[in-house]
């Protein structure tokens, strides 16, 4: 089976985010993910990892604010000097928390916008943010969100980040797999893994619809897990659900 990783923005809800370090570890876990670590000192958060023994794996860089309809900023003109910053400070983080990859989410594209201009702004703000990354030793990833939980999200398919990280060319970027979100967008995600399978640094899961543990939808994972194993991929698959009950109860569909 794949090395799985607790994303902990999403389990173990019924305590507190800095609690859920060691119900992690206590679960099985030895890896952790979160996408938001911005509330939290990097101190804190370095502290909680060694306390418990855990590798952190993946972080977002800062995505804006959720309360205004941000998801993602990157794709946006008039936020450039907001992007920078946060490309600072994600690599601050990274540095700290010895995370040696990050996240970006792209944005939305609202009613009647120039899409294409909101991707030559993805496109110039990626790469900025790639060759930093790479002077700071770090790996870049793109996630796709599907267009039907987040309406105009510029980027909502595989393939259109892949194009995207071609047209950039930078050798410290990748795509962030989402079993859940290709799902969503009426993909296979077995076939699409195989065609896009020299991008894929990472990979996360959730069932679907619903967004819930293995089980409660209707997507095939203990196949797809299998389907990686089968393909060689060894890099971390990370749980990225939203528990219908108590986390530790949804882990054993995956967790041995």
């Amino acid at each position: 089976m794949p090395r799985f990783a607790a994303n902990l923005g999403f389990l173990f809800p019924e305590h507190e985010f800095l609690d859920r370090f060691a119900r992690a570890r206590a679960a099985g876990f030895s890896a952790v993910e979160f996408a938001t670590p911005y509330p939290y000192e990097p101190r804190r958060l370095a502290q909680a990892l060694r306390d418990n023994g855990l590798e952190c794996i993946l972080m977002n860089l800062p995505m804006g604010d959720r309360a205004r309809g941000d998801y993602g900023i990157a794709c946006r003109p008039e936020r450039g000097d907001e992007f920078r910053d946060g490309v600072r400070r994600a690599i601050e983080y990274a540095r700290a928390l010895r995370c040696p990859r990050m996240n970006c989410i792209a944005g939305v594209a609202r009613e009647g916008e120039d899409r294409a201009k909101l991707r030559d702004t993805l496109v110039e703000n990626m790469g900025y943010a790639a060759a930093e990354f790479k002077r700071a030793g770090l790996e870049l990833l793109m996630e796709p969100l599907n267009d039907r939980d987040v309406p105009g999200f510029l980027v909502p398919r595989n393939r259109d980040v892949v194009k995207l990280l071609r047209d950039i060319g930078a050798d410290n970027m990748g795509l962030q797999f989402d079993l859940y979100h290709t799902s969503m967008m009426g993909d296979d995600p077995a076939a699409l893994f195989d065609e896009l399978r020299p991008w894929i640094r990472h990979v996360q899961f959730a069932d679907a619809p619903g967004r819930g543990e293995p089980g409660t939808g209707h997507v095939p994972l203990e196949k797809l897990f299998a389907h990686l194993d089968a393909r060689g991929y060894t890099g971390w698959v990370s749980a990225e659900y939203k528990p219908t009950r108590r986390t530790e109860e949804t882990l054993s569909s995956f967790m041995t």
